[in-house]
């Protein structure tokens, strides 16, 4: 294996880490903010990756995934732990809402940072710091993107779920929220059809858009 494909296999590595570990501190940050500390109890503030590593979502989707040419990268880490009635009995519904959104908050935050950065600094390509650094900042935004895009989809259990769920409870939509929460325990396998089928082409297109958009910028 040359040294470019070592780099490029490097900056996928360190790019999703970022992305998907950041996305799960940041739930349990929130979540402390408005009163719950489990996250911080159970050491879950920590940026060791072996703390937040879920070995299907961490490790074999995303192999499976770039060995096999998806033409996308996805995966997660292990759920922070949360206790919402913790967040509600403080923060109420709304929140519930930004705990739900915290890491769709984090990723679209270094996916901006990292356009800004690779927009404004000059990558030399006979360094391999600054091959390394630029396709880190590459695939940042593209992973950030597809993270915080992809959660934002009301589909059980992703965030975006959780937010309309209690955005539901706000509006007094007792019977949609409680539906949502029912379909919590389902949702990781219609997530797996999602991605593992045709189906997930249909998602992960306006995806695309949205990514290549942002990179013409």
């Amino acid at each position: 294996m040359d040294i470019a494909k070592l780099l490029d296999i490097g900056a996928i590595i360190f790019a999703l880490s970022i992305a998907i570990i950041g996305h799960e501190i940041m739930h349990g940050r929130m979540a402390y903010k408005y009163g719950d500390a489990t996250a911080k109890e159970q050491g879950r503030f920590s940026i060791n990756p072996i703390k937040h590593i879920d070995p299907v979502g961490t490790i074999l989707l995303p192999t499976l995934l770039y060995i096999s040419h998806a033409g996308f990268m996805f995966g997660w880490a292990k759920p922070v732990p949360i206790n919402m009635q913790k967040v509600l009995n403080k923060g109420g519904y709304f929140g519930g809402i930004q705990v739900s959104l915290a890491g769709i908050y984090f990723n679209f935050f270094v996916a901006f940072l990292s356009l800004i950065l690779i927009k404004t600094f000059t990558f030399y390509q006979s360094s391999l710091i600054d091959i390394f650094l630029a396709k880190f900042l590459f695939y940042s935004i593209i992973y950030n993107i597809v993270l915080g895009v992809f959660n934002l989809f009301p589909i059980p259990p992703l965030d975006g779920s959780k937010a309309l769920m209690f955005i539901f409870l706000i509006l007094g939509l007792y019977k949609p929220a409680r539906l949502i929460e029912q379909y919590q325990q389902y949702g990781m396998i219609l997530l797996m059809i999602l991605i593992a089928t045709p189906i997930g082409n249909y998602i992960f297109s306006p995806i695309n858009y949205i990514i290549n958009f942002v990179l013409s910028l």
